[in-house]
């Protein structure tokens, strides 16, 4: 980190001297970074105004998940979905973060039963009863991104796919219980792979959470197979998402050869998945999409 004196101004733009507002956190992450842990740099610390920026994008990508939830039921098609978040994205002045990233060629993606992420909307596919599918939603709204998925049971769903469901759910929530300072990410992993395991379930390896706010996905890799006292250190003014991929069966998984997106369980079992955006606060987290 480049050197700055006790009475410059604070590298992160507040105006205040650097010794009444930085300087004692950037010595605790030295402290940890010398006992050898992974310590995010200062490019991964939001400020105030940044936070409030994907604030308010949060608000975007939460309306339009609770207007999917409103509309969604037997008989909807994928595509409508897809319509509905990309109308009224662009309708509340945002737009939707997925579309053509990276090739993507959907404003949303929809998951559905066996499919672990990435699965492309289309006016071809139906929702049908029992059916589970995972809802994944992100905005871009004035320069600022978010990022939340929610899962839904259509119509009359197994009892093992409900309970897929609600312990994915579980596991996120048991992670977030772990998000504050000084805590580390593989804190956050290790409740949430315990969890899944505890039910029979196993957890995505190779896709996980990410960071973001200013860029739709940022470092740190988020992991959910980790252990406790691993991974980055979490301190005030990180982003990050929480989604654990959870599968009924194998944590194996393979990406459609055609479409180059849609990622499957191996072993055709069920997937679930809930995401939130969470930010490391002074004195724990404030959840801003969900």
């Amino acid at each position: 980190m480049e050197k700055i004196g006790r009475n410059d101004h604070c590298w992160c733009g507040s105006g205040r001297k650097y010794k009444v507002c930085h300087m004692a956190m950037d010595e605790k992450i030295h402290r940890y970074e010398l006992e050898g842990h992974m310590v995010p740099d200062r490019s991964l610390l939001k400020s105030k105004e940044q936070i409030q920026g994907i604030r308010d994008s949060s608000v975007i990508n939460v309306a339009v998940l609770d207007a999917v939830e409103k509309m969604i039921g037997p008989g909807i098609t994928t595509g409508q979905i897809d319509d509905l978040v990309h109308d009224m994205t662009v309708k509340m002045g945002g737009f939707p973060a997925s579309l053509n990233y990276e090739g993507f060629p959907k404003s949303v993606c929809t998951s559905i039963n066996q499919v672990v992420c990435h699965g492309i909307p289309s006016h071809e596919v139906v929702l049908k009863e029992g059916d589970i599918v995972n809802v994944d939603v992100s905005t871009l709204y004035k320069g600022y991104f978010s990022d939340s998925s929610r899962m839904f049971c259509i119509g009359e769903v197994s009892e093992e796919k409900k309970k897929l469901v609600q312990v994915t759910k579980e596991c996120m929530e048991l992670g977030l219980t772990m998000v504050k300072p000084w805590n580390f990410l593989g804190d956050m992993a290790q409740v949430v792979n315990d969890h899944a395991k505890e039910n029979g379930y196993s957890v995505v390896v190779d896709i996980g959470g990410h960071g973001v706010g200013l860029e739709f996905h940022e470092e740190p890799f988020v992991s959910y197979v980790t252990k406790a006292g691993t991974e980055m250190l979490m301190v005030p003014g990180m982003v990050f998402t929480i989604e654990p991929m959870v599968n009924m069966g194998t944590n194996e998984i393979y990406i459609d050869d055609d479409d180059g997106w849609t990622v499957y369980t191996k072993d055709g079992k069920p997937s679930a998945q809930w995401e939130i955006t969470v930010a490391v606060t002074e004195d724990g987290h404030e959840v801003l999409t969900w």
